[in-house]
């Protein structure tokens, strides 16, 4: 769980899997159903042949249909309980202590974020820093993975303040450097 490169397009996932990403999640917004598992099989193909982890971001359907490993869902999504019936490994969004604390019931590993501001996603809630992110490690027993505003300069400092890993969206391509300062900061 180390590195999570979330992508919406085949060739980052293979830059990524190759730099070291120990998690590809398949992110298309705003994309319908059919679409999302379609353009998706050549990725989950990719990550079945390279033993690397393939979830499907918020759509458990679409999860199930590309024979994924595990789904993330964001916290006004639908799904986790057919996630956990079907056995799909379940990730959580939380952006306050409280909502990592309701998400460790349910959930394998938390989503914690945003760290720092980012413009991967527009809606994002306010920054949590590094403060707010060692909190909500400190505070729950399950994984938790660092999101937001994260590339090569400043990974190291989330592993640090007790994150087990982190996710990336723009920097997926530079997974091989993320993995590096990732490794030396364990």
């Amino acid at each position: 769980m180390k590195l999570h490169a979330i992508v919406d397009e085949l060739e980052t996932a293979r830059l990524a899997v190759e730099g070291g990403a120990t998690v590809v999640q398949w992110r298309l917004k705003d994309v319908e159903q059919i679409d999302v598992v379609e353009r998706g099989r050549a990725t989950r193909s990719l990550c079945a042949r390279s033993g690397v982890t393939f979830i499907v971001n918020d759509d458990v359907e679409a999860a199930l249909q590309l024979g994924a490993e595990g789904v993330h869902l964001g916290r006004g999504d639908d799904g986790a309980e057919r996630a956990k019936d079907n056995g799909l490994l379940l990730g959580l969004s939380a952006a306050t202590l409280e909502e990592a604390r309701e998400a460790e019931n349910s959930a394998d590993y938390i989503g914690a974020g945003p760290i720092w501001e980012t413009p991967s996603k527009t809606d994002a809630d306010p920054a949590i820093g590094l403060v707010g992110l060692s909190e909500i490690c400190a505070a729950v027993r399950i994984p938790v993975i660092a999101i937001g505003g994260i590339d090569v300069t400043n990974a190291a400092d989330c592993v640090r303040a007790g994150a087990v890993g982190v996710a990336v969206i723009r920097a997926a391509r530079d997974a091989a450097g993320l993995r590096r300062v990732i490794d030396e900061a364990v």
